[in-house]
């Protein structure tokens, strides 16, 4: 094979790790590897190109992913510029639209407009009650997973996982995170639909507009448990319940809120 050839080749292969990595998010190199036909060491070679250009970042898996005996797998994930490498044909009109809107509308305008579009991506999901979600986490989790879909249909490629007392909405592309960075509010307007479909407060630990892999929404779940206030007395609480959340939490919560 020609010199010009090969590097065509490899562009194209390191295309294909890098969609790939966008519509599944962490993945292994085995697990690449599978989809794309080709050895984990094959992959690898690849996937230490991107790194090396800052396209891809490697770390440990999750200890909530359930795998074989000895040494977890490494799982490797887009980065800012990574996701920078695909196609954003829309986002310099888009920016100036919302500049526009800015102008003639005001911050009002900015917030209705984004509270709008949220409506039509996640329209179709079921809401659950906050008091269907204290009595019955389940549900909480179903509506969770049916963000994910309506999210992956408008193209957020989004899963849910859970992640110890809660479940987390992972939104692994997101198609205007470049004009998110100058609008947070279609960040704002997408955390305060979450909280009213889920009956629960949700909390923001990551945005693509900020520069992260993946927005991260973290969803608690209520654990029910059967405490006894008195003879012949039996009442159901939640974790949540039982302890107040500590003032470093509350901080915690609020520093992440701004800086979404």
């Amino acid at each position: 094979m020609e010199p010009h050839v090969t590097i065509i080749a490899e562009g194209q292969t390191r295309s294909a790790v890098i969609a790939l990595l966008l519509e599944h998010g962490p993945s292994t190199a085995g697990e690449i590897g599978e989809e794309l036909g080709m050895s984990a060491a094959g992959v690898r070679r690849h996937l230490d190109a991107l790194i090396a250009e800052g396209h891809v970042t490697a770390g440990e898996s999750s200890p909530y992913v359930r795998r074989g005996r000895g040494r977890p797998a490494k799982q490797f994930r887009l980065t800012a510029s990574g996701r920078g490498r695909l196609p954003h044909a829309y986002d310099d009109l888009a920016g100036a639209a919302m500049r526009r809107l800015r102008e003639l509308g005001g911050d009002d305008a900015v917030r209705a407009f984004a509270a709008d579009r949220i409506d039509d991506v996640v329209g179709d999901v079921e809401p659950t009650t906050p008091e269907q979600a204290e009595r019955d986490p389940a549900a909480v989790e179903r509506t969770a997973a049916q963000i994910a879909d309506a999210l992956t249909r408008s193209g957020f490629s989004a899963d849910t996982r859970r992640v110890g007392n809660g479940v987390q909405i992972c939104q692994h592309h997101c198609p205007v995170g470049h004009v998110a960075q100058e609008f947070p509010e279609l960040c704002e307007a997408e955390t305060a639909r979450f909280t009213a479909l889920l009956g629960t407060h949700v909390q923001r630990l990551a945005t693509i507009a900020n520069g992260d892999c993946a927005c991260t929404t973290h969803v608690p779940l209520p654990t029910p448990t059967t405490s006894h206030p008195g003879p012949g007395r039996a009442r159901v609480t939640s974790a949540a319940d039982a302890q107040p959340p500590s003032p470093t939490a509350t901080i915690h919560r609020e520093d992440t809120d701004d800086r979404h």
